[in-house]
């Protein structure tokens, strides 16, 4: 999957949206990670999401992955509604461990599988799930990907490319042990599935008076930053070092020659609040066993700075390819050897 540019979604998407409802709150939008829609005394916090990245774990991850996105909103996930497309290859067996999947990770949410619809569609070569999820907010505050204000401290919690480093560790395992990549490394990276969800600190950073969230998945960590950035018409300027990557991420990445910081993030949460807040935000979610790093701030301006390592400073535009998709693409061609 990659993301269309945002210039075409501004012309040919984001201005096509039927009859406007006034009370859609949030419609759609670049960076926005759900639609948001006044039903009375609450907010309906609405989001559907495909996972096209993913074999191994494809019905764990699309539960999660939604339900972040509905939880960055300061909403709590409640319903599901999966699309679920399978290779006509695929039996009985497929579709047990699918939706068991889906049902434990329901579970572990909270949530609960409303409706959807399952099919063996002609001409795919692997399963693709696309997921709604929807919650209600508890009272009349939500959160935006656009509301990062100038002052704000970017927090960033747990460590770059978490969810693409279980899929590399699964999906691409055969690779990376070629390239000399040890197989107890690929035991611990399969297990950076368990980091997936950002329910719990997404709706504590939401009590605590976060202005802007944002669930990274294409285009990485970059990727999630330039949406704020952009979306929040601010400038944020970041730095390499302060951003967090595990030890199996960075040899993953090595070995098979791409940027971790643009590999698919979810897992992480960006968050930016006010300075004065930032470190009782970082010590709170340590207290619930999440690792959280301050990793810029915000500013005057528009755009993405980011402060390599190396020295220079790499401005980055609104759109960030997803370095897990360009291995997909170089594996269908042959070209990954």
């Amino acid at each position: 999957m990659v993301k269309l540019h945002p210039d075409l979604l501004r012309k040919y998407v984001f201005s096509r949206v039927g009859h406007r409802d006034p009370s859609v709150v949030v419609g759609p939008a670049y960076g926005e990670d759900s639609a948001i829609i006044d039903v009375g005394p609450q907010y309906l916090v609405a989001h559907i999401d495909p996972i096209t990245g993913a074999v191994e774990n494809i019905g764990w991850l699309a539960v999660h992955i939604a339900c972040n996105d509905v939880a960055v909103r300061g909403a709590e996930p409640r319903w599901l509604m999966p699309t679920i497309l399978l290779p006509e290859s695929y039996g009985e067996q497929e579709v047990d461990a699918i939706t068991k999947q889906i049902d434990q990770a329901a579970r572990e949410v909270g949530a609960m599988v409303v409706g959807g619809h399952t099919e063996f569609t002609p001409g795919i070569d692997r399963p693709f799930i696309s997921m709604a999820a929807m919650g209600l907010t508890e009272d009349r505050r939500y959160v935006l990907t656009s509301g990062a204000e100038v002052g704000d401290a970017v927090l960033m919690t747990k460590t770059a490319g978490t969810e693409g480093t279980s899929i590399l560790a699964e999906d691409f395992s055969e690779d990376l042990l070629k390239r000399g990549v040890k197989e107890e490394l690929l035991k611990r990276g399969a297990e950076f599935i368990k980091r997936i969800s950002v329910v719990r600190e997404a709706l504590l950073l939401a009590k605590m008076g976060a202005n802007s969230m944002h669930d990274p998945t294409e285009g990485g960590v970059l990727g999630g930053l330039a949406e704020i950035a952009y979306a929040s018409n601010k400038l944020i300027e970041v730095w390499e070092e302060k951003i967090p990557i595990a030890e199996e991420t960075k040899i993953f990445c090595k070995a098979l020659d791409i940027d971790p910081l643009k590999l698919i993030s979810s897992g992480v949460l960006i968050a930016t609040l006010p300075h004065r807040k930032a470190a009782d935000a970082v010590n709170a979610l340590r207290a619930i066993g999440v690792e959280a790093s301050v990793i810029g701030v915000v500013k005057e301006g528009r755009g993405l700075l980011l402060n390599r390592v190396s020295g220079g400073v790499e401005v980055v535009g609104e759109y960030v390819g997803d370095e897990l998709m360009r291995l997909w693409s170089e594996r269908e061609a042959g070209k990954l050897g």
